[in-house]
């Protein structure tokens, strides 16, 4: 098997975080932009392309945050996803241009059914994921220095 690579984008505002929100058969969870580098991208070129696929924004790009690792025979979704093996690289971003109600991206994820700001002093109240990130991401907003490996975690 193939080890997947993506970029992720964190973006905050307002001390809010941008999600794409997801339906999963009626259940609702969240995601930060971003998905899988294709043969011949960067990670940057990666990370732009998805952001206009899902969020349909232009972002620039700024420190790397946090890399995680995905072995999904080692987590709770291992009956799904036991193949998968994803690096993902998740860098700080900024917005170009606030996003416009009722834009859409032009290539969004299976299930996506929109974008949405999360209160980030709020988040582990919400079905984010990985949800073992949710903590990171919030002492990170705070200031708090983070490792940037966070291992094998959903």
């Amino acid at each position: 098997m193939n080890i997947r690579t993506s970029a992720k984008a964190i973006i905050i505002n307002d001390g809010k975080l941008l999600t794409i929100k997801l339906n999963d058969n009626g259940d609702y969870f969240y995601i930060l932009p971003g998905g899988g580098q294709h043969h011949g991208e960067n990670l940057y070129e990666t990370l732009k392309r998805e952001c206009l696929e899902e969020i349909g924004g232009h972002v620039e790009i700024g420190e790397l945050v946090f890399v995680r690792e995905y072995i999904g025979k080692n987590h709770e979704f291992a009956k799904y996803h036991s193949h998968a093996h994803q690096n993902e690289f998740m860098f700080r971003c900024e917005l170009v241009q606030p996003l416009k109600k009722g834009i859409k991206g032009s290539n969004p994820d299976k299930g996506q059914i929109g974008v949405e700001w999360l209160p980030i002093e709020q988040l582990q109240s919400y079905n984010f994921y990985p949800k073992a990130l949710r903590e990171n991401i919030i002492k990170y907003h705070s200031g708090e220095r983070m490792p940037t490996y966070v291992g094998d975690i959903n």
